[in-house]
């Protein structure tokens, strides 16, 4: 197939008010798209689509409410079987973390993280197929994380659920491509949002500080590149593609970098 056209699609975003999911939306806005955002903090959700009517979008709805929680996502879902019929893109974006050695971690932390990063992603795709199905040219992104690639010290728990993301969009690729869905995985490094300021649990210090990242806006525009050329992964920032290669060839020398931090 040749090169994907954005105008006129109609796109489910999670974890819209904020960071990546944001940026998308603004960066979708121009091609005339229909969308739906999802994301618990109503107030960001409503300046958003304020901002995508002044944009040229298409049409801009929300839904606030914890992607976690079952009737959202079956909200979600009928809603867009009954005012669209059918969905070309989902972005599963919404994403927490927390910050803290292993040892002092607890399981709450854990399972909500991984419902939120993974099992939330899984059954929302899940619930979507039939819809996806019905579109002409869909496509499923899966906002991941350089961290899905290589774990780091003090993101235990966002590293697994980062690892699990990646291996089952790995997983349902080739499966979804027999049915007309594309799986498109974007694997970021560090970016330049409020991600850190919302986490479950953080650690007085971390042992390699505050990190520069790149801007969301950035990231959105390869993604978008990504859509429109049919990728199936983007590493968006040189870092983190570098610490993948890194980790690819010369796994020792990562791990002895890894202990110094740990």
């Amino acid at each position: 197939m040749g090169r994907r056209n954005l105008k006129d699609r109609h796109i489910l975003i999670t974890g819209a008010s904020g960071g990546i999911g944001r940026a998308l939306a603004l960066k979708l806005a121009p091609y005339q798209t229909h969308l739906l955002l999802v994301s618990r903090r109503e107030p960001e959700l409503v300046e958003l689509a304020r901002e995508l009517e002044t944009l040229g979008v298409a049409s801009a709805n929300i839904l606030a409410g914890d992607i976690t929680v079952a009737t959202v996502r079956d909200q979600a879902i009928h809603w867009i079987q009954n005012n669209w019929g059918c969905l070309d893109m989902l972005v599963n974006n919404a994403g927490i973390s927390a910050h803290g050695r292993f040892a002092e971690s607890n399981e709450e932390t854990l399972r909500r993280i991984l419902e939120v990063n993974f099992f939330a992603a899984v059954e929302l795709t899940s619930q979507a197929i039939p819809s996806l199905r019905e579109s002409s040219d869909s496509a499923v992104v899966n906002v991941c994380s350089i961290l899905g690639h290589r774990g780091i010290p003090y993101n235990n728990e966002y590293c697994a659920s980062k690892f699990a993301l990646r291996g089952w969009s790995e997983a349902i690729r080739p499966e979804l491509s027999k049915v007309g869905v594309d799986v498109l995985l974007v694997s970021p490094g560090t970016i330049e949002t409020d991600f850190f300021d919302h986490l479950i649990t953080k650690a007085d210090t971390t042992p390699w500080g505050k990190q520069r990242g790149i801007p969301p806006e950035k990231v959105a525009d390869q993604i978008i590149r990504a859509l429109q050329r049919r990728k199936t992964e983007i590493y968006p920032n040189w870092r983190g593609r570098l610490l993948v290669l890194l980790n690819r060839f010369f796994p020792r020398l990562v791990d002895r970098i890894m202990r110094r931090y740990g």
